[in-house]
């Protein structure tokens, strides 16, 4: 199978996948305790209020009339009504999602330098001081809530030492990296803690491999050795774990996002669920999930390029 027809293929299950999101996504808001009229008109709502605010907001339809409605949004392109701020869910998603995205990219980068840094370096001094470090340092990163280190990280960087602004994005592109720095390595350091810790051992394995021995037997130099045969074969898998840690990624920027105050679609999640505003927490789970599968897709069209033996089938 040539790549072309592998990406048709997957592109064909990425339907398929998706409409499975919206049936799981659309039955799970639905049993959420609450009454979205209610929440939206407040204690003082009557019945009378309420069911007049159901009919216009399309609530009083059954749930078969309200899934088409959902789905038919989607293929339109509006994704419905919100029913908080009372216009397309679409135009929310369109300024939420380029800051979410942005966050996610800048959390991305970090993670891989800092993998590539961290990793490589613990490889080639293993079992030395510098590898015992590493270590004991991600394994700590991994097993803490990445929103404690959001809060330390504004501690330490924003109010004792008042390098960093806490939140906002800024007006410029500049800016914005600066303000959205202790977000995005809030993001990456858990990311990179799971990545470190597989490339150092795909490093440490690949190093035994006799075509390794061979290319030192050459008279090769250890760097050229290291970066051509061994650092290409061995970012295989860590590769593969960095396109499945994309979905835990988006979520982590829910979280990210409350702590910084930043306006990205996690925010806008957080708030949808809490007023039970069904269109938006759907269509930000479906917008969430095709990102997620095309990273998937991204990731295992990579292969080819770092290892010319894979092929598609």
């Amino acid at each position: 199978m040539g790549r072309f027809a592998y990406i048709r293929k997957r592109l064909l299950l990425m339907v398929f996948v998706l409409f499975g999101v919206t049936f799981i996504i659309f039955g799970m808001v639905r049993v959420l305790p609450g009454d979205p009229a209610f929440l939206i008109l407040g204690d003082r709502a009557t019945d009378q209020n309420a069911a007049e605010l159901r009919q216009q907001l399309g609530l009083n339809k059954s749930l078969p009339e309200q899934y088409w409605l959902f789905i038919s949004g989607i293929f339109t392109g509006t994704m419905g009504q919100s029913l908080i701020y009372r216009q397309p869910v679409a135009d929310l998603l369109w300024k939420r999602i380029p800051v979410s995205l942005s966050l996610a990219l800048y959390a991305m980068g970090l993670a891989a330098v800092t993998t590539l840094l961290f990793g490589i370096g613990a490889a080639i001094n293993r079992g030395r001081w510098i590898d015992h470090v590493v270590r004991i340092v991600f394994l700590f990163i991994l097993t803490t809530p990445n929103f404690w280190f959001g809060i330390m990280l504004i501690l330490l960087f924003g109010l004792a030492l008042k390098w960093l602004p806490v939140g906002g994005m800024g007006e410029t592109p500049a800016e914005n990296l600066r303000y959205m720095f202790l977000p995005a390595l809030t993001l990456a350091l858990q990311l990179s803690a799971v990545l470190i810790r597989n490339l150092r051992s795909q490093i440490i394995l690949t190093m035994r491999a006799d075509y390794v021995r061979t290319a030192r037997a050459k008279g090769l130099r250890e760097q050229y050795v290291l970066i051509r045969h061994v650092l290409r074969n061995a970012l295989m898998s860590t590769v593969t774990i960095f396109g499945l840690q994309f979905g835990a990624l988006v979520g982590g920027t829910i979280v990210v996002e409350s702590v910084f105050g930043i306006h990205g679609i996690g925010e806008l999640l957080i708030q949808a669920i809490t007023g039970r505003d069904y269109p938006v927490v759907q269509s930000i789970v479906v917008v969430s999930a095709f990102l997620v599968i095309l990273v998937n897709l991204l990731v295992d069209l990579s292969y080819s390029f770092l290892d010319p033996r894979v092929t598609y089938e």
